[in-house]
């Protein structure tokens, strides 16, 4: 047991990932662009449903489902990201995340697939010299096959939905 991390959850986690460097990524579009979250943040994928609106909330705060008897905030990952707005059409789905112990939904355009990547197939995120804040891409790699290669961009999520304000409205839903 190491001293910083005691937790049971922690030395499990460490020790999978010591077996198996392979990780599982929920892949999905926005805006033409692939993206990737780690599959063990996601609780279930759902097909859209209009949130209700909470009043003085961010733009990219689309509102509240209430999701078998659980309040969930639904964001709209492309506002979050500061994409133009899209409209929303039958391959719009909500993503339910797990995130340290609070259900949030993301919308995205369309969840692609799951896919495996070792390690060594994740590329850094770029230094943008502070420019742009890109605390949370994880990497980036190349998927597909060799006719129809597609860049995907590894997203942080716990990092992503992480600011203050995002924090303060969730509890003052609750």
């Amino acid at each position: 047991m190491t001293a910083t991390s005691s937790h049971p959850t922690h030395q499990v986690a460490r020790a999978h990932a010591d077996i198996n460097p392979v990780r599982e990524f929920l892949t999905f579009q926005l805006g033409g662009v692939s993206y990737g979250i780690d599959i063990l943040k996601v609780q279930e994928i759902r097909g859209y449903e209009t949130p209700t609106r909470i009043s003085n909330t961010p733009a990219y705060v689309k509102g509240v489902l209430n999701l078998r008897g659980v309040i969930v905030p639904i964001l709209d990952l492309r506002l979050k990201l500061a994409m133009e707005h899209a409209n929303f059409d039958a391959l719009t789905v909500t993503v339910v995340l797990n995130l340290e112990q609070r259900v949030t939904g993301v919308v995205v355009d369309a969840v692609s697939d799951v896919i495996e990547l070792k390690a060594e197939q994740i590329m850094p995120a770029p230094d943008f010299n502070n420019g742009v804040d890109a605390s949370f891409i994880t990497g980036i790699c190349d998927v597909g096959t060799s006719e129809q290669q597609r860049m995907l961009v590894l997203l942080d999520i716990e990092r992503l939905m992480a600011p203050t304000h995002l924090n303060m409205a969730s509890q003052t839903l609750q």
